[in-house]
């Protein structure tokens, strides 16, 4: 009797926390352009609005720290990006935002240095309709970026796109 309420008591607690539990896949994308693989990687996070609430001006977030991995060097619209790994972000620009891609990594907390940043042309748009969690893909760019190759985040109603290959 008491070995099946010990049994009994241990896949209810398993039943809670898996019933309870908000799970953040880490996700990767990759395409094929020319003969490279350009690769995006970041974790499924809520698109939490109000983390963006106190960002300034000038200040550079990255939800989910996605990272971009270019075998070799790429031309995209007016920025050039050598090979390397990179860390998705952006950069508050008044109402709207940059994408920028920073060499290597940040650990959680620090702030990166902006003068490293590689500035990308962006495209930035909000939707009406939220997403609930963080978006990232590669693919072609519609608008102002129609026939070029971008990364694409959306987070909560924000979408934000910047070329990396023409």
């Amino acid at each position: 009797m008491t070995k099946k309420l010990f049994v009994f008591a241990g896949l209810l607690v398993l039943a809670a926390s898996v019933a309870v539990a908000h799970p953040h896949f880490r996700k990767t994308v990759t395409v094929k352009m020319g003969e490279q693989d350009v690769s995006v990687q970041f974790f499924t996070v809520p698109a939490n609005m109000s983390h963006l609430d106190g960002v300034g001006d000038g200040e550079f977030v990255s939800p989910g720290q996605p990272t971009l991995k270019v075998a070799a060097d790429l031309k995209g619209g007016s920025a050039s990006i050598p090979a390397g790994e990179y860390l998705v972000g952006a950069i508050k620009k008044g109402e709207g935002w940059t994408m920028v891609l920073y060499p290597g990594k940040v650990a959680r907390g620090d702030k990166p240095d902006l003068s490293k940043v590689i500035k990308l042309d962006s495209q930035f748009n909000t939707s009406a309709e939220p997403v609930a969690h963080l978006v990232v893909d590669i693919g072609p760019g519609s608008g102002t970026s129609e026939g070029k190759a971008v990364v694409l985040i959306g987070f909560g109603t924000l979408w934000l796109d910047g070329v990396i290959g023409d």
